[in-house]
């Protein structure tokens, strides 16, 4: 798997670029805003807990970063009409989408499937599976509007080489290699939106400490030290690079 994490992004990579990020109040999603908004993007900070995008959107401004968008959406309760609303206020609002990073993820239970409640596999799935094809497929004539558009989509090591009891996890991000997929396939002819998918690795983050709870982690890269892949797929240095399935971590 290709890994760009030595890449060095060029200051205004994203100038005027217009990027959705999805779980943006946290994690990796938090720390993806605020770096393509260093870059010269203007963000469209999407997830479910309004503080925590109004705490993001704060710090963006502090750092001197245009000013961005807060779109409160649950993505577990969302319907395709929610999406469509979505895409149509993009359109309304800045005419275009350029990126788009499917950040949000939940992790479910740690398991054996004979013991997994379907509740919860249907609550995983619909938030890592069935939210992205829904928000893609409604935002997909704001991305075909850009000259130069981006979408990536966040995987796992499990999404690629199952292991027992990651559950409704690892199948859900199998899944999201297969929309990648599709999508880059179906989208090549376009010449202007590439599609791809990125692993974070083992990443200091919230999600992380609940699946591995013994685990040090100051032992682990932060998402500030992942960031240099982010930057390579959403800008145009990756133009004609599509389909593919990156490592975040060497």
């Amino acid at each position: 798997m290709p890994c760009m994490i030595d890449y060095k992004a060029a200051d205004h990579l994203l100038k005027d670029k217009v990027i959705l990020v999805t779980g943006a109040g946290d994690g990796i999603g938090r720390v993806a805003a605020k770096t393509f908004a260093a870059y010269g993007a203007t963000l469209v900070l999407l997830g479910r807990t309004i503080s925590k995008l109004e705490a993001v959107y704060d710090e963006i401004e502090v750092a001197g970063g245009a000013q961005p968008a807060i779109y409160p959406l649950n993505l577990e309760g969302a319907t395709h009409k929610d999406y469509v609303e979505l895409g149509e206020r993009l359109g309304e609002t800045f005419g275009r989408l350029d990126g788009l990073l499917h950040n949000a993820s939940l992790l479910g239970k740690i398991t054996p499937l004979e013991a997994y409640h379907p509740e919860l596999w249907q609550q995983v799935m619909q938030v890592n599976c069935n939210a992205p094809f829904m928000l893609t497929q409604g935002v997909l004539g704001a991305l075909k509007a850009s000259e130069d558009a981006s979408v990536i989509f966040t995987s796992s090591s499990v999404g690629r080489r199952a292991r027992a009891f990651w559950g409704a996890y690892a199948v859900s991000k199998f899944a999201t290699e297969g929309l990648m997929q599709v999508l880059a396939d179906e989208l090549e002819h376009t010449g202007t939106i590439r599609v791809n998918s990125i692993n974070p690795g083992a990443t200091r983050t919230q999600m992380r400490r609940k699946a591995y709870p013994g685990e040090d982690p100051q032992s682990l890269l932060t998402p500030e030290e992942i960031m240099p892949t982010y930057l390579y797929l959403m800008g145009a240095d990756s133009r004609g690079v599509t389909g593919q399935a990156f490592d975040a971590q060497s």
